[in-house]
């Protein structure tokens, strides 16, 4: 199976970027591949610099767990099954933004939004995601 391609990242970078201007919050963007390597990044005028590394973060931590961040969420909270994994696991977020991309079925990349709210960053990654299917 093929992942995600050096186009495929520009092109869903794009729709974000026109997602995040269409809600009026500057963004960071990444886009990974399946190994969670940075194929494309944009940092819009504005978007706080500490976003940076949680963008990508974001779209990591979407790959080795397969699944959007948001979904995490609630269970690192204290007292449930995977409470610590963000401070475990190099890094890993916990809130969303961060949403696997999939073809076929099998997981081919990620997108990973940070700088507004988990609601702004999550409106963001679906487009960037949505411009791919």
């Amino acid at each position: 199976m093929n992942g995600l391609t050096f186009a495929e990242a520009q092109k869903a970078l794009a729709a974000g970027l026109e997602k995040a201007d269409e809600i009026g919050q500057p963004m960071n963007i990444a886009v990974v591949d399946a190994g969670g390597h940075l194929l494309a990044f944009a940092r819009q005028d504005g978007a706080i610099r500490a976003s940076i590394d949680i963008a990508q973060r974001k779209a990591r931590t979407s790959i080795l767990m397969n699944l959007p961040t948001g979904a995490l969420a609630p269970l690192v909270q204290p007292g449930q099954e995977l409470y610590g994994l963000e401070q475990l696991s190099g890094g890993m977020v916990a809130f969303g933004g961060g949403l696997p991309v999939h073809r076929d079925g099998e997981l081919v990349g990620a997108v990973g939004v940070s700088a507004g709210s988990v609601d702004q960053d999550t409106t963001v990654a679906t487009a960037a995601v949505s411009a791919l299917g």
